[in-house]
């Protein structure tokens, strides 16, 4: 590196630094948990997809945020853009794999964003997909998961938004707009969210929307409630668990590629958009040249869940170091027993970090241990090892006491 060279990351890529992991290895840990209760595998795939396989299945305004290049080799590629497409890939390139399939995914996706809060170029996805049936209860359970998810996480104030593809078409028919211009449309509606009535008015106005067209639309929107098939889904996944699930007209869902049920998670603080969203494509693996296979999923996006997370000290008790107990060395001559220690210890599967230098001071020591968040400290001075003794150090309340080592496994779990 220059000397004249400032270190720093690329705009909208982080570093996670210790501390920051601690929250997302548990929200990883806890995720994967709930998603194998439900019968979900894991899946993983590359970083880098054939451009082909990525273009023209989000949109327009999506593929303006693609990380699209030439490799070395002259091939047209992109960073995976989420991790829907990927696995609808997946599923033309391999069709013997047992139906209906079920997995989920945990990798980063990259999209050239406006960065602002909550919102970066390199972010991680959490998704779970069930392809191969059109039952209303595979929809229920991506809500029933996404409900225990967050309950598992901590949360207790979100609303899981549902709507339909269909109804929001059915709608536009019914104001006479033409079909050809229902994606734009929805663009449209999509965000009565973030701007108002008379914003979105005048967008579809520059879009040739009659404004008997638009006023019809805003009534049908007003009135709209779930058709029997959305209905069926919300009854299912209330029956298996699902909290807080509310029909909302006005959720759109900005891909292209959904055709049915769709679905987002909100929570009332902080401010921070949607933390999932997920809906029914059943179209979409058979565009990639694979069998014609329903597929319905959510995806639940990582950083936004730990940004909430830490904004709302969801977890205050989360240990800032994955170490239990540091061993310290009093001195060179009794490194060999600080070494027997640790690894008594590491054998009873406790995580066990040894102060690597023997010529550094004992408060040295202590103090390291303390800036790493390291909850407890043993020491093995002359006194100690002679009477076969640790003292055993609490950093959190200052407390210390002689043991033998055999009592330190009881003391610090």
């Amino acid at each position: 590196m220059s000397s004249n060279m400032q270190p720093q990351t690329l705009k909208g890529f982080r570093d996670f630094l210790p501390e920051t992991m601690a929250i997302r290895t548990r929200v990883i840990s806890t995720l994967k948990a709930v998603f194998e209760s439900y019968g979900f595998a894991e899946l993983q795939t590359p970083t880098l997809e054939y451009a082909e396989v990525l273009t023209g299945k989000y949109g327009e305004e999506a593929e303006k945020l693609m990380y699209l290049f030439k490799d070395s080799g002259g091939r047209a590629v992109g960073l995976k853009y989420d991790l829907t497409v990927p696995l609808a890939r997946v599923m033309a390139q391999y069709p013997n794999l047992p139906k209906p399939f079920k997995r989920y995914q945990i990798q980063p996706a990259f999209r050239a964003e406006n960065t602002q809060k909550s919102r970066y170029r390199e972010f991680y996805q959490c998704d779970i997909d069930t392809v191969g049936t059109t039952s209303p209860a595979s929809d229920a359970e991506i809500l029933a998961v996404i409900s225990d998810s967050l309950k598992a996480l901590g949360f207790s104030d979100f609303t899981i938004r549902v709507n339909s593809r269909q109804i929001l078409f059915d709608l536009i028919i019914k104001s006479g707009i033409p079909s050809n211009k229902s994606l734009t449309v929805l663009q449209s509606i999509d965000k009565l969210d973030k701007k108002s009535r008379e914003e979105v008015q005048l967008e579809l106005e520059s879009k040739q929307i009659t404004s008997l067209q638009i006023k019809d639309l805003f009534y049908y929107l007003d009135k709209a409630q779930p058709d029997a098939q959305l209905q069926e889904v919300i009854t299912i996944a209330k029956k298996i668990g699902a909290k807080n699930v509310k029909f909302d007209p006005n959720l759109v869902r900005g891909l292209d590629y959904y055709t049915g049920a769709i679905f987002e998670t909100v929570v009332e603080k902080p401010k921070i958009g949607s933390i999932t969203g997920g809906g029914r494509y059943d179209q979409l693996i058979k565009t990639l040249g694979g069998p014609d296979l329903p597929a319905v999923g959510t995806t639940i996006g990582l950083d936004r869940i730990c940004d909430v997370i830490s904004e709302l000290n969801l977890w205050p008790d989360l240990p800032k170091s994955p170490t239990r107990v540091i061993i310290t060395i009093f001195s060179p001559g009794l490194l060999n027993n600080s070494l027997s220690l640790s690894q008594s210890l590491r054998t009873q599967n406790i995580n066990v970090e040894l102060y690597p230098n023997p010529n550094v001071k004992l408060d040295k020591q202590l103090k390291y241990a303390s800036a790493k968040g390291i909850p407890f400290v043993a020491i093995l001075g002359p006194e100690e090892v002679e009477k076969n003794q640790v003292t055993l150090k609490n950093m959190t309340t200052g407390d210390q006491v002689k043991i033998s080592p055999d009592e330190i496994q009881s003391r610090i779990s």
